[in-house]
């Protein structure tokens, strides 16, 4: 029939096969807005590889793309490196340091700040001391040390008006009872009867002799860096509050730290002096600072003194506080060729070779090691009980106590240190010197 129309029964499609044309689609449209990028054109797999691929990777129905991004973004570990760079740089020697500090500075004209200049100077002092006669206490800021200036303006204007105090609070063996003891011994205070040496107690002592109306001559204490540690406890703040509210106190401090302010709260900034204080009244407290920009660019050499400049490792500890053991840990390598030399100078000849036969094999596994650049130098060291079998044998030490005697004197110097074995027990000794510094002592101490 012309106007018949023919049929034809189309083969069955499986779900599983319309699921991978869908997918085909997906494909050649460009994607679907609904799947990530990374899911829809980064996939090289086709057909039901990708569909199945796309389930096993989500659990979501339709993921979108807030979907895909909080599961490629869960919070996990931080990964983090233990190459810390101030255990990889190697410490310089007092020698080197100086020597490389000399040869960057040489040629470079020196810098003299305006304020620094003695016209300017004697007007600032002057400022100064009428705004402690006002009942301000003063505190200087700003770049460069501010001490030999400070110590100026306590010679030259407040030696000449009152008892003058002078606290570095930077020096890492300092104290408040320091500051106070000093206080103490000033003309007049030294007749008093002492019967507690407690701090509040002398604080207290030290507010009243100054609250007397016989008591004419003032008392000016110059704290170097009050931002310092000793200062920043609240017993400290309180024991200084009350000493600063004195109208016959005045207070002279220098800060360093950019978050020094936040040190007082804003009642004891802006609290003012009374004008006369009554012995039997209740003390107020307070600092009532007034605030001094004293840019002075000068290096800080005498306030870093305490400190192992040589060493990134070493600069936040003061050498005075540092404990011995300090010298003991894995990355020591403090310990100069100077020092390693007075050392064993003093000590006896059969010191000397158990040092050297200690010496060679500390070479010896640095040589053998592959990391040999490394600043751990305790992997380098050698058992005790090793030790003391070669030292046998050499007749340097025939018994145990007679070893011990030996390390005794490089020990309390520091210059041979031990710890406990990490990998097996027992005990560690080595020396805490570089290989080109161990070398040479070796050298000049064999020649």
């Amino acid at each position: 029939m012309s106007g018949s129309r023919t049929y034809h029964r189309q083969p069955e499609v499986s779900s599983e096969e319309e699921e991978v044309e869908d997918a085909d689609l997906s494909d050649e449209s460009g994607g679907n807005e609904d799947f990530p990028n990374y899911a829809t054109f980064s996939s090289p797999l086709k057909g039901k590889g990708k569909a199945k691929d796309l389930v096993e990777h989500s659990n979501i129905i339709v993921q979108t793309a807030f979907d895909a991004y909080f599961m490629y973004n869960k919070p996990g570990r931080v990964q983090t490196s233990s190459n810390v760079y101030s255990q990889l740089v190697v410490p310089l020697s007092p020698e080197e340091y100086a020597d490389a500090i000399g040869s960057a500075s040489k040629g470079l004209p020196p810098i003299q700040p305006i304020i620094l200049s003695e016209k300017n100077r004697e007007l600032v002092f002057s400022r100064y001391i009428c705004e402690l006669n006002e009942g301000f206490n003063i505190v200087c800021y700003g770049l460069g040390s501010k001490r030999r200036i400070l110590n100026q303006f306590a010679t030259n204007c407040c030696a000449k008006r009152g008892h003058v105090v002078v606290a570095n609070g930077f020096q890492p063996d300092f104290n408040l009872k320091d500051l106070l003891n000093s206080i103490e011994n000033i003309p007049g205070m030294q007749d008093l009867e002492l019967p507690s040496t407690n701090v509040d107690r002398q604080a207290r002592r030290i507010h009243d002799f100054f609250t007397k109306t016989s008591q004419k001559v003032h008392l000016y204490v110059i704290i170097h860096n009050i931002d310092a540690s000793p200062f920043r406890t609240a017993k400290a703040k309180s024991i200084l509050a009350l000493l600063a509210h004195n109208p016959r106190i005045h207070i002279i401090a220098s800060i360093d730290h950019i978050n020094a302010p936040l040190l007082w709260s804003s009642s004891e900034i802006f609290s003012r002096k009374p004008d006369e204080l009554k012995a039997d009244s209740t003390p107020s407290r307070g600092f009532a600072w007034l605030w001094h920009d004293l840019t002075t660019l000068v290096s800080y050499d005498f306030e870093l003194a305490f400190v192992d400049r040589s060493s990134l490792s070493g600069a936040h500890a003061g050498g005075a506080r540092r404990k011995v053991d300090g010298l003991a840990a894995q990355n020591a390598t403090a310990m100069s060729e100077t020092a390693a030399s007075h050392i064993l100078a003093s000590v006896t000849q059969k010191a000397q070779k158990l040092f050297i036969l200690l010496g060679n094999i500390q070479l010896e596994n640095i040589e053998n090691a592959e990391d040999s650049a490394s600043n751990d130098l305790q992997q380098f060291g050698i058992a005790y009980d090793h030790l003391f079998m070669q030292a046998r044998e050499n007749f340097y030490a025939t018994s145990d106590t007679a070893l011990r005697a030996l390390l005794g004197e490089f020990r309390d110097h520091s210059l041979i240190v031990s710890a406990q074995a990490t990998s097996a027990g027992g005990e560690t000794l080595w020396i805490p010197m570089r290989k080109e510094r161990l070398t040479n002592v070796l050298r000049s101490l064999k020649s």
